[in-house]
């Protein structure tokens, strides 16, 4: 049931009633104590089903194009293709991987705010005609290399207009779509449309308000230009929790209503990675290295003593391989200890770090554990996202394995919308209900 980032073939594991997500790590943590204790993924599929599921209860009349660079594993991928989402690519190879699977090239959209002119070429070449632009150098290079481009005008919103010192933003402002719509009036360049995006760590949904008003501005100034306008993308920044997606909806719901009503043939689309993706892998890694420093502080947690230590602890995973995100922004996680420690055990201020032994590999800066050992494991839940890079060659960092299930309920309710390994989910090998598992490939709950 084991499977690689760049696997074509691989099989998912079916859980019965009364086997969880907590047993299937506990059987690969003992399979992998046993075989040289490798960091390795579980995948859990249900859940990306089940994110689809409330996507669609939720704001069904926006359709989903899926960011690849999230997350591009070929199971993931291919699920949700059996599910009807679009594909949000940045490159040629996320747009090959995309059409491998049979997705129509309608289907895709090429999200990249810098092209490569050869990538531009490909993506003219298989059909792939929708892609964003937010300045005239963007502008003119897909005129001359994709006569048939459909460009979505990329404005910028609020929270990343002046963002924060360091960080590369993209989108133009509103007073220049003018200017980039007369030049893409000379360059014969077709304008279908308009792209917002509002971050995940904005918390003002007033932001919304702003950017579909001015996307609603540029619309209007396309029609003054002769575009004929059908497409509004809202972006990413869905975190995946149903609270903050029913938040958004609350707020955009009747503003499209007003700006973008229903039957003025406009279509409205959004670019969710890690909504998808993010609660669907849990990481497992594998303490191979202590260090006792003396600290000097108190823990925080009602221990005054200067005495007491301060443990540094060095994992088989880092910033250059599933962590990489680390060096971008804050861990969206919490670790867990996996063995059974007693209630009241102490704990002990400790810092968590890859195998690199430099300094920017810094996984948690300070958190509370009881005291461990090395061979002892930590689990890192909400993975799913941005882990996934072709890991660095930096002290023969080996790829985590990735480990796939999905509930037989999850399976069903599949089956019951129509989706079968029979229709798009060519390579989607589950064991069916009907076959004996051998022991090896049930899932132990024994340590």
């Amino acid at each position: 049931m084991k499977g690689f980032i760049d696997d074509v073939n691989y099989s998912v594991g079916p859980l019965d009633e009364g086997t969880n997500l907590g047993n299937v790590v506990d059987h690969y943590v003992y399979e992998h104590t046993l075989t040289g204790k490798n960091a390795f993924f579980v995948g859990d599929l249900g859940k990306i089903v089940k994110k689809h599921s409330q996507w669609q209860n939720i704001v069904a009349q926006i359709k989903p194009f899926y960011t690849v660079k999230c997350n591009s594993a070929p199971a993931v991928l291919e699920i949700l293709a059996a599910l009807g989402t679009g594909f949000a690519c940045s490159s040629k190879t996320e747009m090959a991987l995309v059409q491998e699977l049979g997705v129509s090239p309608e289907n895709i959209i090429y999200i990249s705010p810098c092209k490569q002119v050869s990538q531009i070429n490909y993506a003219a070449k298989v059909g792939v005609n929708i892609m964003t632009c937010d300045n005239e150098v963007e502008l003119k290079k897909i005129a001359r290399n994709h006569p048939n481009a459909k460009v979505l005008l990329h404005i910028a919103t609020e929270d990343n207009i002046g963002g924060e010192e360091g960080n590369m933003k993209f989108g133009t402002t509103l007073k220049n779509c003018r200017h980039l719509l007369e030049c893409a009036k000379e360059l014969d360049v077709q304008i279908i449309g308009v792209k917002f995006h509002v971050s995940s760590a904005c918390k003002e949904s007033q932001v919304y308000v702003h950017a579909l008003s001015d996307a609603r501005c540029v619309f209007d100034m396309a029609g003054e230009f002769g575009f004929t306008m059908n497409m509004l993308d809202i972006g990413g920044g869905f975190t995946g929790t149903e609270f903050q997606l029913e938040e958004v909806n609350h707020v955009i719901s009747p503003l499209l209503d007003v700006y973008f009503p229903e039957g003025s043939g406009i279509k409205i689309i959004s670019e969710p990675g890690s909504y998808y993706v993010s609660s669907a892998f849990t990481l497992a890694v594998n303490i191979i290295a202590k260090k006792v420093v003396e600290n000097k502080f108190s823990s925080g947690v009602g221990k005054t003593g200067s005495d007491e230590p301060t443990f540094m602890y060095y994992m088989n995973d880092g910033v250059y391989g599933s962590f990489a995100s680390k060096l971008s922004e804050d861990l969206n996680t919490i670790p867990e200890v996996h063995k059974k420690y007693k209630e009241d055990e102490p704990l002990f201020t400790s810092s968590l770090w890859g195998p690199s032994c430099d300094e920017l590999d810094q996984i948690v800066e300070n958190c509370l554990l009881p005291e461990l050992n090395v061979g002892d494991w930590l689990i890192f839940d909400n993975m799913g996202a941005d882990s996934f890079h072709e890991p660095s060659a930096f002290n023969d960092f080996q790829r985590p394995a990735i480990y796939y299930m999905m509930s037989y309920s999850d399976w069903y309710e599949m089956q019951d919308a129509g989706i079968t390994s029979d229709t798009m989910m060519k390579n989607f090998f589950f064991v069916p209900s009907c076959i004996q598992l051998s022991q090896e490939d049930n899932f132990s709950t024994e340590a």
